[in-house]
């Protein structure tokens, strides 16, 4: 089986963990059926092991210029390491462009907390990507990143590369840029990574539940908390307006009736930099049942966040191999509605699933949005 080459655009918290994930999982998913830890051990003949990092990018003086394996593990990362011994990539990362990637507020911060722009003149990314020879490229650039996430899109457009957008920038779920991926022949999977068990994934399964049930839901919030730097970045509230809409559009598409604005908050709450790499998540959901009697719920979920997200991107990385293999273009439906917060289409995780795994099976379903 061929490696799925892959490059990298942000080599934060969520890069260290994927990265650490494939060393981890490279030994145990030949040997094991159902390794720990992750939904599918084979996609179409690819397990974890065969995911290759070929290029990396960054902006930061302390990650720039060194190996991948290295840069992994410098600050400002803080996720938990579960694979320490790291084989040498032979990558380097490479100086990206910076454009709205850094927020201004992040320089009161200390250094160990926050970015540090290198001084170097940024590398020419498309050369990057087609030397490198990359099959996709991972956006994993800070949430509020507008600029910068077109900048990539639009060097995946030029070179053929697929992009697999885990920030909220809509790419995929924009209709204008899903047409000239589809147009280019090249399939895209997006917008804003769902995590393996995380916030928003359990959020949803709940309102579901509530509403399968008979359940009128009044109203719900979502309180996050955590001390990574994609937390400190968005205290920068100016950042957050597609966050916000992918996660409240993620967790409304599964009630049954329209619920008021100022009925319905999901979205960051503070920055506890103690935290470091873990989210804290604060759930409530009030509503009424047989006879009109309320009932609520509240509920506290502690995950650690990058790997949390690793265990869904280690799929989706997989699946946008199988579209290219398969000749499929523009952004993948049901994959896209599985792994993503903000999909073209919003689709019950359930029924997602199930088309997904059709589509790992080699079933011919219409894949794409259109």
């Amino acid at each position: 089986m061929k490696k799925i080459k892959i490059a990298i655009v942000g080599m934060g918290n969520c890069a260290s963990a994927l990265i650490q994930g494939i060393e981890f999982y490279k030994n145990n998913s030949r040997t094991e059926s159902s390794p720990l830890g992750i939904m599918h051990n084979d996609i179409a003949g690819y397990t974890p092991g065969d995911i290759e990092v070929v290029a990396a990018l960054d902006i930061d003086k302390r990650k720039v210029g060194r190996p991948i394996h290295e840069a992994i593990f410098v600050k400002p990362n803080c996720t938990k390491i579960f694979q320490p011994h790291m084989k040498d990539h032979n990558v380097t990362v490479m100086m990206g462009e910076v454009l709205d990637g850094v927020s201004e507020h992040m320089t009161e911060y200390p250094e160990d907390r926050t970015f540090l722009v290198a001084d170097e003149k940024p590398c020419d990314v498309e050369k990057v990507l087609r030397e490198s020879g990359a099959d996709i490229l991972l956006n994993y650039l800070p949430v509020g990143s507008e600029e910068a996430a077109k900048f990539y899109a639009r060097c995946c457009l030029n070179t053929g590369v697929s992009l697999i957008n885990c920030m909220p920038v809509f790419i995929a779920s924009d209709p204008i840029w899903e047409r000239r991926f589809r147009q280019k022949g090249i399939p895209i999977i997006g917008d804003d990574i769902k995590a393996q068990l995380g916030a928003t994934i359990l959020h949803r399964a709940l309102t579901k539940l509530f509403t399968d049930r008979g359940v009128k839901i009044d109203r719900t919030y979502q309180l996050n908390t955590g001390g990574n730097t994609d937390f400190l970045n968005m205290l920068d509230r100016s950042r957050l307006k597609s966050k916000k809409i992918s996660k409240t559009e993620a967790v409304r598409s599964q009630m049954g009736a329209p619920i008021e604005p100022e009925n319905i908050h999901i979205g960051p709450s503070d920055y506890v930099p103690w935290q470091n790499d873990n989210k804290v998540c604060f759930l409530r959901i009030e509503g009424r049942g047989f006879g009109g009697v309320g009932l609520n719920l509240e509920l506290r979920l502690s995950v650690e966040d990058s790997p949390n997200s690793a265990g869904v991107v280690i799929d989706a990385i997989r699946c946008c191999k199988l579209a290219r293999d398969q000749g499929w273009a523009g952004a993948l439906l049901y994959a896209s509605a599985y792994f993503m917060k903000h999909p073209p289409q919003q689709i019950p995780d359930e029924q997602a699933r199930i088309m997904l795994e059709r589509f790992i099976k080699g079933e011919k379903e219409p894949f794409l949005s259109h």
